[in-house]
């Protein structure tokens, strides 16, 4: 393990220099991996694990559209896909990679599967920092680990396919068996993370819920859409209002500093550009900055988790959820951008 400075910061990262494949491959070499759910994780961690070698099945519901899917994938009824019950049967380590609500249903049906000395795995610490509202609590002889990809399984596996790989944060909750440590570490490798750092449970929970709802998904839309309504009702053209707003941000500008960083981005523009950035990023930080500290309160105090289970539990949340995503793809500003994104040099 390595101490790396972050901004002046020192932090506990496993390079895959010093952890090599072939070192999670001897740690794991004895284990059975079986990977509950074949959703958003599900696929891009058990792909990346069997393309690296490890032994590892899926455990789904049969019948599903996740079943066929896991079919077309090359895992084999019987042998490499089974049962959610038979799966975990089997397995030495179990990744629980259902959604938050669905880990919450079949939790009663994985419990009798945790005997002494396995391993209870996450890529996400909702449940067990909220385990007093989701019930989640496993026995005292297991190991509890997590490894949380920064990024979707697609993402997961679509740059382990280019031999890249996506960083993940890792945690212990419970060291049982004193290997909790190794065999967290081990499986970070495997799903093909490009680095590990340390967490806990409580804290990757806590950032990736304020994520979800800042920067990488709510806020941003609402930042996006805010803007795009301006230039609308000024006068402004649809295509015109979403690539001032979108297409530059995201096919031009987000690579540059993803690669060099939101400084040299602007150390590299016009001094136009540089002068209204500098003098506007201010404005804008205290205006949303309260409503990240709310955010981050209603994390913190359990909140934004029981409106999740509460809202994710009911019968008609699918129906629900639908119309949601059907207004916002129905949306002025996306219905541009199919038509942006169609008219692409690659699309055409």
């Amino acid at each position: 393990m390595a101490v790396i400075n972050f901004g002046g910061v020192d932090e506990n990262v496993v390079t895959r220099e010093e952890f090599p494949l072939e070192k999670a491959r001897e740690v794991l070499k004895d284990e059975v991996i079986a990977v509950i759910g074949y959703g958003v994780q599900g696929p891009g961690q058990s792909l990346n694990l069997r393309d690296n070698g490890f032994n590892v099945i899926v455990g789904q519901r049969k019948g599903g559209k996740t079943w066929d899917k896991a079919v077309a994938d090359g895992w084999v009824p019987g042998e490499t896909l089974f049962e959610i019950e038979e799966a975990c049967q089997r397995a030495t380590i179990i990744q629980y990679l259902l959604s938050d609500a669905a880990q919450i249903e079949v939790w009663p049906r994985i419990k009798p599967y945790l005997t002494p000395g396995k391993a209870l795995y996450f890529s996400h610490g909702f449940a067990i920092t909220y385990k007093e509202r989701t019930n989640i609590i496993p026995p005292a002889d297991v190991d509890v680990i997590l490894i949380a990809p920064k990024g979707s399984g697609t993402s997961l596996r679509r740059m382990f396919l280019q031999g890249r790989g996506l960083n993940s944060s890792y945690a212990i909750f419970q060291d049982a068996t004193g290997r909790a440590k190794e065999r967290v570490i081990a499986l970070g490798i495997g799903v093909g993370s490009g680095y590990l750092f340390e967490t806990t449970f409580k804290k990757e929970v806590y950032s990736d819920l304020t994520g979800e709802r800042g920067t990488l998904m709510g806020a941003i839309q609402g930042l996006l859409l805010a803007q795009y309504e301006v230039l609308r009702e000024n006068g402004h053209e649809p295509s015109e209002a979403f690539n001032e707003t979108v297409e530059e941000l995201t096919q031009s500008l987000m690579p540059l500093f993803a690669e060099n960083g939101m400084d040299w981005m602007y150390a590299n523009c016009s001094t136009t550009a540089q002068r209204g950035a500098l003098d506007w990023m201010g404005p804008f930080h205290d205006a949303v900055k309260p409503v990240f500290e709310k955010l981050y309160q209603e994390v913190a105090c359990g909140n934004e988790a029981q409106r999740s289970i509460d809202t994710n539990s009911k019968p008609d949340y699918r129906e629900g959820l639908e119309k949601e995503l059907a207004a916002l793809r129905e949306s002025e500003m996306w219905r541009t951008g199919a038509v942006v994104r169609k008219l692409r040099p690659e699309n055409n």
